[in-house]
């Protein structure tokens, strides 16, 4: 019984070690910067910008961006960085910046950013103070930039809205001089977090012009006011890379930002797709398949706050004098929608990220989504897949239960061999074992439903926090995000006295004080810890107690009700 409660406290230890590793990387405070060199930084990123693309062609007439050049700016009428046209398809809410024509702010309406805050929007992209995540796209020429997220542009109007019935809606800004003439055109769909942006290049020069569209996302890592913790977190850039030159395997790579800046990569490739991840939602250049351009992730010093950046360069085209050239770019900019993704590109499910225990949180997200079906709500969701998961594990638990209740009956013996060989270990466990194999007890069997439900558990921790499905999703009474801590710790509370109930109706005190010390500590120890995580996972753990401590008292009864009928029987 001292093993097997060893192995059940060292199990639990493993499982709250990688638990407290998950949280922290999600958790964990951002590098020091006092506010001012924050804020400084910040705006060093807004006007000081990092080098313009350079396409990886050899070629001296390759297209490329010069970072001194200002061409595209310099005829088109002045506009102020107050500058902003603002759109609004009923999804989203986008702004975008006549300086630059850059995307800088996009509100996800149907996402509050917290419960507190029901009738605010979370914003992906943002250029608020304290925060940088934007979009940024221009044209590169052989010489100098056709246009870049440095030139001016105009605007028929400031505001834009779709149309009832309409499919999408375009918004055109234009820029001119004396070598190009640029209209710049943002699509937004009505039902659709893609956005499409093209460029139309016509040469007004009497030389022909070779040129690349380029895209780039841009953020820093923040958190947003009062929202949960885990909800803007930016867990790193996601690449969908081609395994062989010109052939059609992918294979999706991940690069942590802590690796970001020793593993920053370039690769040019057919197809594919990169994306900045963060918890829930997803912003990616998705650029056409069949069209080769090189993919970039890299880590920008900037300052105390770091900045993080993905792009993609297109192809070069030709454009003759006279002529007019389209450059076409797809983005996807919003939820990881479960039933969505698989169609936003090949192999863009891989953006939900479920950690090592994919195998496993996939399927329980699937049955719980049936389960919110058939129940209508996610808590009662987690507790019928407690349910079903005890029930799977129903003779596990019952020979779980019978092995407590037969050594409580030995506690008597085991108490006995102890005091009959003191501090000689070796026979002493001996004579344990003897008894065991005569009784026909195996110690370690009740291990068995521990062992099964920690890969359950960790999983659904994954599923709270990657599963924009149940973002925020309510329960009932004080629970209203099972994605958040309990505000009113009270659920960790319950957890920690139907723990110390379980450990209370095994009837057995451990004999070496350490052991008996972390038996004591431990109820109190992971309701404390419990109050971090999610109340979704610590209602789950509640609702598996709960369930353990019934059928522990009705096993227990039986065992008693049986050995009382043997007993009768002999008399």
């Amino acid at each position: 019984m001292e093993n097997r409660r060893f192995i059940l406290i060292a199990l639990l230890g493993v499982v709250l070690f990688f638990l407290y590793q998950a949280w922290q990387k999600d958790y964990a405070p951002a590098p020091h910067a006092t506010a001012q060199a924050t804020a400084e930084s910040l705006a060093a990123m807004q006007t000081d910008d990092d080098t313009l693309p350079q396409l990886s062609e050899s070629d001296d007439d390759q297209p490329r961006i010069d970072a001194g050049d200002q061409r595209g700016a310099s005829s088109a009428p002045k506009a102020t960085a107050a500058g902003r046209v603002h759109v609004d398809t009923g999804l989203i809410h986008a702004e975008i910046s006549l300086d630059g024509g850059e995307l800088r702010r996009l509100e996800l309406k149907n996402y509050p950013v917290s419960k507190k805050q029901p009738d605010t929007p979370l914003s992906l992209l943002d250029d608020r103070a304290g925060r940088l995540f934007i979009l940024q796209t221009g044209v590169a020429g052989s010489q100098a930039p056709l246009v870049s997220h440095r030139s001016q542009f105009v605007a028929e109007q400031a505001q834009y809205q779709i149309e009832q019935g309409a499919d999408h809606l375009d918004v055109v800004l234009t820029t001119q001089d004396e070598t190009v003439s640029v209209r710049k055109v943002y699509r937004f769909y009505a039902n659709s977090y893609r956005v499409d942006v093209q460029h139309q290049i016509h040469n007004n020069s009497s030389l022909a012009l070779k040129a690349s569209a380029y895209s780039r996302l841009k953020r820093t890592e923040f958190k947003a006011g009062d929202e949960p913790p885990f909800v803007s977190t930016f867990t790193g850039v996601g690449f969908y890379q081609q395994k062989d030159e010109g052939g059609d395997k992918y294979r999706f790579v991940k690069t942590k930002l802590d690796k970001l800046g020793k593993e920053a990569f370039e690769t040019r490739q057919d197809g594919g797709w990169i994306a900045l991840l963060q918890h829930y939602f997803v912003a990616a250049i998705i650029p056409d398949a069949r069209q080769a351009g090189t993919f970039s992730a890299r880590t920008l010093a900037n300052g105390p706050v770091p900045q993080y950046m993905a792009q993609y360069v297109g192809p070069a085209q030709s454009i003759e004098p006279g002529q007019t050239a389209a450059f076409d770019t797809e983005l996807y900019l919003g939820p990881k929608l479960q039933d969505h993704v698989s169609q936003v590109a090949p192999g863009f499910d891989l953006t939900l990220d479920y950690g090592i225990l994919t195998p496993i949180s996939e399927p329980l997200f699937w049955l719980l989504t049936k389960l919110h079906n058939l129940l209508g709500n996610w808590g009662l969701a987690i507790i019928a897949l407690t349910l079903l998961v005890k029930g799977a594990m129903f003779k596990l638990s019952e020979a779980q239960y019978r092995s407590m209740a037969k050594m409580k009956k030995f506690g008597p013996r085991i108490q006995e061999i102890k005091d009959r060989h003191g501090d000689d270990r070796e026979k002493m466990q001996k004579a344990m074992m003897d008894l065991y194999k005569k009784e026909g007890f195996n110690p370690l069997a009740g291990c068995w439903p521990m062992l099964v439900q920690f890969p359950v558990f960790i999983a659904l921790y994954w599923v709270l926090l990657e599963s924009v499905e149940l973002r925020q999703a309510p329960f009932a009474l004080w629970l209203q995000d099972l994605t958040s801590p309990d505000p009113y710790f009270v659920l960790p509370v319950l957890f920690g006295i139907s723990m110390f109930i379980q450990q209370r109706l095994s009837g057995h005190q451990a004999t070496d004080p350490l052991q008996q010390k972390i038996m004591n500590i431990m109820p109190i120890g992971l309701a404390v810890f419990f109050t971090m995580f999610q109340s979704g996972l610590v209602l789950y753990w509640f609702t598996s107690n709960l369930i353990g401590i019934i059928q522990q008292w009705i096993i227990t009864k039986k065992l008693e009700h049986d050995d009382a009928v043997k007993a009768a029987h002999r008399r």
